[in-house]
């Protein structure tokens, strides 16, 4: 049996998992963020799935399900007030300041951005006895200045514990660096990865969009808006993150490129040579004078001397053509007076549109 095979049988899917864990969608995907249950990578290429010794492990602690189901519980803004004992108003200005981490966010149906924290965190930071001041009586003031001025860390808080959470899923260094890229704005991307190939290598391991939206759908842009960075300290400190993980990376493993196969190279175009045929249009060497140029085309004297030039040598590739063809018009035309007569109008010659002459 091959390595692939004991591997996969060795290990399941994440749906399954999470149906032997007991725990919805949802809080299944928010343990494996937290690090609670610990995923592998698929020797498939499929993804990330779950050993079956890990689930044994989990199944084995005490309290399961009920324990582990308190520890990925995630409530919105009335619910962890009602934890930590303050308004809700009180709550928002709380994690707006960023004294406390939301762990997910979604959009309702009015498309109004609602963040989710960790109940244990909530329960954890109200028991903290040097929080008391801020859960009852007014706000420091320097903490109201911040308020006042728009302040607002719960993007950059979930920014920050997102990324956290998508480095601990793989040791791979393009896709850490890539981790870090999903965070900036393209431009600040292709500013610090100035190579194309391995902007490509980036791209190629650049995790999945938080959000299922349409994309350039208003609930696109709203969660681009989140899931970027948007403050200079934030985005200075990404980018120089970023330099130094594609540094790391291209010391590991070099960003394919093209090889040039010498097959396609074309050969090098020779010279042309010093008896090639003038161009058309190129005046004639200084000193010598083309007598048929000078002639008025159709008259006597220039079917002379085409019919002469006729007899050089022919170096174009297509002499044999155009010698058939004078040799055709020599049949048609043996002398000077066929000319004039080819340039007469006959009696059968169509002059209805012609000026008569007087």
């Amino acid at each position: 049996m091959s390595a692939t095979a004991i591997t996969q049988s060795a290990t399941v899917s994440l749906s399954r998992a999470a149906r032997e864990l007991e725990l919805r969608r949802g809080e299944f995907d928010l343990a494996l963020q937290l690090g609670c249950v610990r995923s592998v990578p698929d020797e498939g290429g499929g993804g990330r799935r779950i050993a079956r010794v890990e689930i044994d492990r989990v199944r084995s602690e005490a309290g399961f399900p009920e324990t582990l189901r308190e520890r990925v519980k995630a409530v919105g803004t009335t619910e962890g007030a009602a934890l930590v004992g303050v308004t809700t108003a009180r709550f928002t200005r709380l994690a707006r300041l960023g004294l406390v981490v939301p762990v997910k966010f979604y959009l309702n149906r009015y498309r109004v951005v609602v963040w989710l924290y960790l109940a244990e965190e909530l329960r954890q930071f109200a028991a903290d006895e040097q929080n008391a001041p801020l859960l009852s009586g007014r706000t420091p003031e320097g903490l109201r200045d911040q308020l006042g001025e728009g302040l607002d860390l719960r993007p950059r808080n979930w920014r920050g514990r997102h990324l956290g959470f998508l480095l601990r899923q793989t040791e791979d260094p393009w896709a850490r660096a890539a981790a870090v890229a999903s965070l900036l704005d393209p431009v600040h991307v292709a500013e610090i990865v100035k190579d194309p190939y391995e902007r490509t290598q980036l791209n190629r391991h650049m995790p999945a969009p938080v959000s299922r939206a349409v994309p350039d759908s208003p609930g696109a842009r709203i969660n681009e808006r989140i899931t970027t960075a948007d403050h200079p300290d934030e985005i200075g400190w990404l980018r120089a993150d970023l330099g130094q993980s594609v540094v790391e990376a291209r010391e590991v493993r070099p960003a394919l490129r093209p090889t040039p196969d010498a097959s396609t190279v074309p050969a090098p175009v020779p010279a042309p040579a010093s008896s090639a045929v003038r161009p058309t249009g190129t005046p004639p060497p200084a000193g010598r004078t083309s007598h048929a140029d000078s002639s008025p085309a159709g008259s006597p004297r220039a079917e002379r001397h085409r019919l002469a030039a006729a007899d050089a040598p022919l170096t174009r590739p297509e002499s044999a053509r155009s010698r058939r063809l004078l040799a055709w018009l020599r049949r048609r035309s043996p002398d000077e007076s066929s000319y004039r007569a080819l340039n007469s109008p006959s009696c059968t010659t169509e002059t209805s549109r012609r000026p008569s002459r007087s």
